[in-house]
């Protein structure tokens, strides 16, 4: 069983939103920091927002604030991403991942601290 599932992502005009979510199969949901990256063919895979087990710390790349906001239902083992804004810089796929740690710390920005990934979800922003 595939332990994540992103939807929602899509083509959209600049300025435009839209809400990505990532489903979990995940035990004790609530014990792990959950993130979303993305990647470009031409980029490597960069953090977008991260969250902690609680739901009460986040952090998010200073081109997204503002304009991103990730959330967390753990009722429901689900992960969101709303997107408002949109610019064409944010065109990538955006993958959600989750780390066996409720608890944020800056390494979890990098990609290779994470124990599960979902297969990932194209967002394409036209100018």
């Amino acid at each position: 069983q595939v332990p994540l599932v992103e939807a929602g992502g899509g083509l959209v005009q600049a300025g435009n939103s839209l809400k990505l979510s990532c489903a979990a199969s995940l035990r004790t949901f609530s014990g792990y920091t959950l993130a979303w990256f993305r990647q470009t063919p031409s980029k490597e895979r960069e953090y977008v927002a991260v969250i902690s087990g609680s739901g009460g710390n986040t952090y998010y790349r200073d081109s997204v604030k503002g304009r991103f906001t990730i959330s967390r239902d753990n009722a429901k083992n689900t992960v969101f991403l709303e997107m408002n804004s949109l610019k064409p810089d944010d065109t990538a796929t955006y993958y959600c991942a989750a780390r066996r740690n409720p608890i944020l710390s800056v390494s979890n920005k990098s990609w290779k601290t994470y124990d599960y990934w979902g297969q990932g979800t194209q967002v394409t922003v036209s100018s």
